[in-house]
């Protein structure tokens, strides 16, 4: 006979209700304004539609669907407002599949008879911001030798994520990070926390690398690719965070008085950070967030979608109010220092296949330019206005549609 609640349950409400309080103190600043609005429009509507090359959108598609093959038809796809499923890309993958010559035109085709393009807005606002990332290319060791003294870690044993969820529908998308101690629930560390006292016993060091300064950038963009002392290559993913929320610190550099405001690029913060190393420190440690390491086997890197990120084709967005595995139709500028004219359009299909803890808001996204010299250059200086359209599948456009009428 049971004479009062469980331990084990009394223990969980504690935890939650601790979870719930930190939540709302470390959970992401919402943008001004999230009333995502949708319009369906032509494809004759989309500026320079026939001049982009559709058959390498095309090539980044077809790696969602391999994705989307592995799940159940009935596996929901993106925020709740969407609805959809699995089975709303079945059609466009099997047609897409069958199109294995490099035709841009017939790709161009296939994206018109499968999808209907549908402008996107912030409250009727449709410019956004659209910036860059990409894979950084180090220097490191399995070994923690001379110089190579920078942990990258892996994922915490005591670290712990929850999906509040599936608690209740009204904190779908807010995921709790920390960890158990003697039964309560606590936020993790800190990254001043993590660099000062390390995880020992609690994370494996992965690799070692030989500049903070690389470690740090590494953990900005997400997953990176590694020569090692002995002369071979790896490559290293986001695993998990420690929960805690992003804070630019090129914002705090122009803050304190360090950089102007037209002068922040991932450049100029990099060259900041190494010509003051003794302030370095504080200042990276003013983004309380850290990211945690996988190794990679075979191609990378991966985006949130499960996929290989294909290099200035695929989209990360806030994936709260946008779908995964989506096209997009990208009008914006090509950033400072491109062989292209100062202002000139950037337009094409891509594929949105990854998030990151800085893309918030109906109207925002960050372009994968890839690996090396040129995309760390795209990618750290990109800062442009622009908007989006999504290509729903029609199937799914149908859907939203017909709902929209019931509630008119």
């Amino acid at each position: 006979m049971i004479q009062g609640r469980p331990a084990a349950v009394s223990v969980w409400l504690a935890a939650l209700g601790i979870a719930l309080a930190i939540w709302w103190v470390t959970k992401p600043p919402p943008p001004d304004r999230t009333e995502l609005l949708m319009e369906a429009v032509e494809h004759r509507q989309l500026a320079d539609w026939t001049d982009d090359d559709h058959h390498l959108a095309l090539q980044a598609f077809l790696r969602s669907c391999a994705r989307l093959e592995a799940l159940p038809l009935e596996s929901q796809v993106g925020p709740d407002r969407f609805d959809a499923t699995a089975s709303d890309w079945r059609r466009p993958c099997e047609r897409g599949q069958g199109l294995t010559q490099a035709n841009p035109a017939a790709a161009r085709q296939f994206f018109e008879d499968e999808f209907v393009p549908t402008a996107i807005s912030d409250g009727g606002k449709a410019e956004g911001l659209f910036t860059g990332y990409y894979e950084p290319h180090y220097e490191g060791s399995r070994e923690r030798i001379g110089r190579y003294n920078v942990p990258v870690y892996g994922r915490p044993e005591d670290l712990v994520t929850a999906d509040l969820g599936a608690f209740q529908a009204k904190w779908e998308g807010v995921h709790l990070v920390g960890r158990l101690e003697e039964g309560k629930l606590l936020p993790f560390d800190t990254r001043e926390a993590i660099e000062s006292d390390g995880l020992e016993d609690r994370a494996e060091v992965i690799l070692w690398l030989r500049s903070a300064v690389d470690a740090f950038f590494l953990q900005i963009q997400g997953s990176g690719r590694i020569r090692l002392s002995d002369g071979s290559e790896t490559r290293v993913g986001y695993v998990a965070s420690n929960g805690h929320p992003y804070t630019a610190i090129g914002k705090e550099l122009v803050a304190r008085g360090a950089l102007a405001e037209d002068g922040v690029s991932m450049q100029s913060i990099r060259r900041w950070l190494e010509a003051n190393s003794a302030k370095a420190r504080d200042l990276m440690s003013v983004n309380a967030r850290y990211i945690f390491f996988s190794e990679l086997i075979g191609d990378g890197p991966f985006g949130a979608a499960q996929v290989v990120l294909s290099p200035g084709r695929s989209l990360a967005i806030d994936t709260t109010l946008i779908p995964l595995h989506l096209p997009v139709w990208l009008e914006t500028t090509w950033p400072p220092g491109s062989d292209r004219p100062e202002g000139a359009t950037l337009r094409r299909l891509m594929i949105t296949q990854d998030t990151g803890s800085a893309i918030r808001g109906p109207v925002r996204g960050d372009v994968f330019w890839g690996g090396g010299r040129e995309a760390e250059e795209l990618a750290g200086r990109m800062s442009e206005a622009g908007q989006y359209f999504l290509l729903l599948p029609k199937a799914l456009h149908e859907r939203l549609a017909a709902a929209r009428e019931k509630t008119q």
